[in-house]
């Protein structure tokens, strides 16, 4: 997948935080029906986000897809049922894009701060999550050490966070959101480690029946990333635990 060259300054544009809303509800709008979204759905709308493909370029890839699909014989009369189709129109738009947005993101600097959530949207972001964390905590007393370990820790860390937002003074989104983010990557490294084989065996079924039809249309890196994120979002729905990176305060 294509990284734009400003991808390591992703956190000065604000607007990345509706990432997932914003192609969530555009590709409702082209569907023609509000209808929830697959868990293959928001592990490729993850996908994107992580390898740096720019919101705009998501949404005229999404455009440009389902103008083809309205074109070909598939299309008639049958409504485009994944994102997994758009994925090659997304990543062609996001190539177009790469320059400009590089250079968007350079103009823009210092400002898109002003634009960031407030400490009392954050504050009741963490608030909540810590509530989640301890609740599997308290579900998980039979699992394996290490899974109880990383849950302790990260209601103490996310606890931690809250009492920084306390301190007066500007609140460095970006720091919280490389400390949400470490975090967000030990739970997921914990979980895969201490899933059962039944477990796995399981998920990958499923996501092996989801991706049939789309593997044929995916290069490969395309498809080991969307892959890993299917994974850890359904180990994250099994233990009901929630995503730490401000990139889901919605």
């Amino acid at each position: 997948m294509p990284v734009p060259r400003g991808k390591q300054n992703q956190m000065d544009n604000w607007n990345y935080f509706h990432y997932f809303t914003e192609i969530e509800e555009h590709f409702w709008k082209k569907r023609g029906a509000h209808l929830l979204v697959s868990p293959l759905d928001w592990a490729i709308m993850e996908a994107w986000q992580k390898a740096g493909v720019p919101l705009e370029a998501a949404l005229k890839g999404m455009d440009r897809a389902f103008e083809s699909y309205a074109r070909s014989r598939r299309g008639a009369g049958r409504p485009l049922k994944s994102l997994a189709y758009c994925t090659d129109a997304v990543l062609e738009a996001a190539e177009e894009s790469q320059e400009a947005a590089a250079g968007a993101q350079r103009a823009g600097r210092g400002t898109k701060n002003k634009e960031a959530f407030s400490r009392e949207e954050v504050q009741a972001f963490l608030q909540r999550n810590v509530e989640m964390v301890k609740k599997a905590e308290e579900r998980c007393a039979g699992a394996p050490a290490a899974v109880k370990g990383m849950l302790s820790e990260v209601a103490s860390s996310l606890s931690g966070a809250m009492v920084l937002l306390e301190a007066p003074g500007r609140v460095d989104l970006e720091d919280l959101e490389r400390r949400l983010t470490v975090m967000d990557d030990k739970v997921h490294a914990t979980l895969l480690s201490a899933a059962s084989e039944e477990l796995l065996l399981k998920l990958r079924r499923e996501m092996d029946s989801q991706l049939a039809a789309y593997r044929k249309k995916m290069k490969a890196e395309q498809l080991a990333l969307v892959e890993k994120q299917y994974l850890q979002k359904r180990l994250l729905e099994e233990y009901r635990m929630p995503r730490l990176s401000l990139f889901y305060l919605m």
